[in-house]
C-alpha cells in the first residue's frame, strides 16, 4: 500500500525525528485519504501523526540492527544532498 514510504531502520546516521515524522505523516495521508488538512480534519490528523511517530520511533529503537542498509535514501536526505 505505502510503497513510497522509505525504510528508516538501518540508516547511518540513524533516522532523525524529522524523518520519522515525515514517514508517519505520509502514512496518515495515505490511509486517511486526507491530502490537505482542513479545520475539520486537523485535530484527528495531527493526533494520528503523533501516535504513529511515537510508535515508529519505538519500533526502530527496539528492533535489532539490520544486516544491510536500506536500498533507498529517505526523501529529506535526498533533498538535503541536492541543495548543498
Amino acid at each position: 500500500m505505502c510503497r513510497n514510504i522509505t525504510t528508516l531502520r538501518g540508516l547511518e546516521p540513524t533516522a532523525t525525528d524529522e524523518e520519522i515524522e515525515a514517514a508517519a505523516r505520509q502514512y496518515v495521508r495515505k490511509v486517511s485519504g486526507v491530502q490537505k488538512v482542513s479545520a475539520a480534519t486537523e485535530d484527528p490528523f495531527e493526533r494520528a501523526v503523533a501516535l504513529i511517530t511515537t510508535a515508529t520511533a519505538e519500533l526502530i529503537a527496539e528492533l535489532p540492527p539490520r544486516k544491510q542498509p536500506p536500498r533507498t535514501v529517505p526523501p529529506l536526505r535526498r533533498r538535503a544532498s541536492t541543495t548543498r
